[in-house]
């Protein structure tokens, strides 16, 4: 373990930074990242808006998974990226509390909120803002800034970025499980942003640059994919579709209301269902078409669809002009 001022008095940024010309050898992924099971399950739940009791649809949601959480220690990444009080930006506080609340009753051993925000540098202002703050604060639960947490290298399980390893937080190897909760958007860059590129938040800051530089000189897909084969816990996910955002996100799009969480362990069957529920097609998503390959099921038909019928939520999200073949479903 490096403290962040060990980690940069010893200059290890400079193991961060190199290497980040073309590749010498084609992308690949090691044999034991290979962990895509024949199909996955991924629940779609309605919650018609945050002001419903949340607590009850997420309980039901992690339940259906039948996740071992006893004595568990679960790290709540939420998607913290920058606050607007006319926006949507964020995942709600009120699904963070309900998803606090529920792996309580279910009884993990400790429930802490860690993010990583990768625009704005003052965490405490983020916190205030967003009423994520008095959320941790009335469950006197732990919050932890990922982007100055002590580090662990990491070493890289799959190669599509130039990158040898990754400094990750060490909140995350005192850890069970990760629960990556976005929100429901379009991205001006990757096409979708949801629970495999709501990871970028783990990567601190203090490590890799605002807005995590490296990594996107790394390349965004490329970047999601070496993240989310290296990390060293379980995941979950819940995503956070009561209200999305359309058009021109992560920061700049408008609010589009959709009424659904959606759940699972496979985060890419997730994502691909979320996309799905966007009326965008998962498979021209250049990072969900490679991490279907081997992180997880993208196919609609290995992707078994539990609790509510998927159409009844579907919403035709707006994309900007480069990404308008998104909108073509195949199926």
């Amino acid at each position: 373990m490096l403290s962040r001022r060990e980690f940069l008095r010893g200059s290890a940024a400079a193991a961060v930074y190199p290497l980040l010309g073309n590749c010498t050898e084609p992308p690949r992924w090691e044999r034991d990242t290979y962990r895509r099971s024949a199909n996955s399950r991924v629940a779609i739940l309605g919650a018609r808006s945050y002001e419903e009791p949340l607590k009850d649809t997420v309980l039901r949601g992690i339940k259906l998974f039948q996740l071992d959480l006893k004595g568990k220690v679960i790290v709540l990444k939420p998607n913290l990226v920058e606050f607007d009080p006319n926006g949507v930006i964020n995942t709600n506080p009120l699904v963070v509390e309900a998803a606090i609340d529920a792996f309580k009753s279910l009884g993990a051993r400790d429930v802490i909120v860690a993010e990583g925000p990768g625009h704005r540098r003052d965490n405490e202002y983020l916190l205030q803002a967003s009423g994520l703050y008095d959320v941790v604060r009335e469950h006197r639960i732990r919050y932890v800034d990922l982007n100055s947490d002590d580090v662990r290298p990491t070493r890289l399980r799959s190669r599509f970025t130039n990158l040898q390893q990754l400094y990750l937080p060490e909140t995350l190897y005192n850890a069970d499980l990760l629960v990556s909760m976005p929100k429901l958007k379009t991205h001006h860059w990757a096409g979708v942003t949801l629970s495999l590129k709501n990871m970028f938040g783990v990567v601190p800051g203090a490590v890799y640059g605002w807005p995590k530089n490296v990594l996107h000189w790394a390349g965004i897909d490329n970047s999601i994919l070496d993240i989310n084969s290296s990390l060293p816990i379980p995941q979950f996910a819940i995503v956070d579709g009561i209200v999305g955002m359309e058009g021109n996100g992560p920061l700049q799009g408008d609010a589009k209301k959709t009424g659904v969480l959606i759940f699972g362990n496979d985060l890419v069957a997730v994502d691909a269902t979320a996309a799905r529920v966007m009326k965008i097609e998962p498979r021209k998503i250049k990072y969900l078409e490679i991490a279907g390959d081997f992180l997880g099921n993208l196919a609609y038909d290995r992707i078994e669809q539990i609790g509510e019928p998927l159409e009844k939520f579907q919403q035709d999200f707006r994309v900007i002009k480069n990404f308008q073949d998104l909108k073509t479903l195949t199926g």
